[in-house]
């Protein structure tokens, strides 16, 4: 039986490399629904190609155009925010590939998650936001949680065959973006089209500016406190250029495992949907003997002080790290559209957390709460 597959993000960066995947496996794999938020161009390729069952573009004004050009299929097209839920809870499909980027994947993958269905995980705002209440659901609906970043598919591939052996910690390594070693003085002046030009990996423009300003490993941290069950203490994050080793395990003996590849996400993408089996593939390969140096170093927290926000979010809990996930969308959005400078997102994520207040356990209303306050409170501050 072939494996079907509901990609939830299928025109970002992910979508489109795990079409790939599918693509190079149709005896494994079948498309079953797709979904974009406003790419009407490239879902109705997806949709010719892929012929699935159903489609959503998430922008009401694309509908017709979508619907129209898929008139002569049997595909079936949806719109709407709440289309997201109502296609997620769809019996039709195996596996949901979770990549909306942000805030907008959690209902989705809560409703693939109430439904039993296997969850590829790809969107870390979903465990950021309100990581307690989907894994607890996850546990309860006994949903198969799968990460899809290529750090925590590194840290889940090193725990394979290693459930009696408790975790003394993990560690998280990042490239460091495109402006590792510099100084506030330098970042000061950064212009956009600069801070999308990642050393090492091919990404959206959201997650390449939360990379370039180490937002990423923050909430990278916070997603695996609540994937592998751990306190914040036991997640360390080090500067490793060379983007090789993809993350580590130290077991209670002081034993470490690595896993390593050459930077292609692919590969974390092919893990998760074929899991538990590993595909044979014709991806690039890396050679020992071309690359002879790797290195590490600890990250500037006092340059890159969001990684600092999200490390003080994850301490405290509660709903700060869902503060910090809606104010950093809203001062990504407003940097992408040069309304702001690259240091004033940090500024602006840092006052919109003193400024929301705390909840220590907070239910799923009050993390919707939560979130359009902090959007709101954002966007005051840079008068969106």
């Amino acid at each position: 039986m072939k494996k079907r597959i509901a990609i939830f993000g299928s025109t970002g960066s992910i979508g489109t490399q795990a079409l790939d995947v599918i693509t190079a496996h149709p005896e494994l794999f079948e498309v079953e629904i797709l979904t974009a938020h406003s790419n009407d161009e490239l879902l109705i390729q997806q949709a010719l190609q892929h012929q699935p069952n159903a489609v959503v573009i998430v922008d009401e004004k694309k509908y017709q155009t979508v619907k129209n050009a898929l008139a002569g299929t049997d595909v079936k097209v949806f719109t709407g925010e709440k289309s997201l839920e109502e296609v997620a809870a769809f019996d039709t499909y195996d596996m949901m590939l979770a990549a909306i980027v942000g805030f907008a994947g959690l209902s989705p993958t809560l409703q693939a998650v109430s439904n039993k269905k296997a969850v590829a995980l790809a969107n870390k705002e979903t465990l950021v936001v309100a990581g307690d209440l989907v894994m607890s659901k996850a546990v309860e609906h006994k949903s198969p949680m799968l990460p899809v970043d290529s750090e925590h598919s590194a840290i889940f591939q090193c725990l394979i065959g290693e459930h009696r052996n408790p975790i003394e910690k993990i560690i998280l390594t990042a490239s460091g973006g495109p402006f590792r070693g510099k100084k506030p003085n330098f970042l000061l002046n950064v212009k956009r089209d600069h801070a999308l030009q990642h050393p090492n990996w091919s990404m959206g423009a959201k997650i390449t500016i939360d990379s370039a300003t180490l937002m990423n490993k923050g909430l990278e941290m916070i997603e695996a406190k609540w994937l592998f069950n751990l306190r914040p203490d036991q997640i360390q994050v080090v500067i490793h250029p060379q983007s090789i080793i993809h993350s580590m395990v130290q077991f209670e003996d002081g034993s470490i495992k690595a896993q390593m590849g050459l930077p292609d996400m692919k590969l974390p993408i092919q893990y998760a949907l074929g899991f538990p089996h590993r595909l044979a593939n014709d991806f690039p390969r890396y050679d020992f003997k071309k690359v002879n140096t790797l290195t590490f170093e600890e990250p500037d927290l006092r340059t890159f002080r969001n990684l600092a926000l999200a490390m003080d979010a994850l301490q405290k809990g509660g709903n700060l790290p869902c503060v910090l996930n809606a104010a950093n969308e809203i001062a990504v959005w407003a940097f992408l559209r040069n309304r702001i400078g690259f240091l004033d997102m940090t500024d602006v994520i840092e006052k919109t957390m003193q400024h929301v207040t705390h909840i220590e356990k907070p239910t799923l209303d009050e993390y919707f709460e939560t979130d359009a306050e902090a959007r709101s409170y954002a966007a005051s501050l840079i008068r969106l």
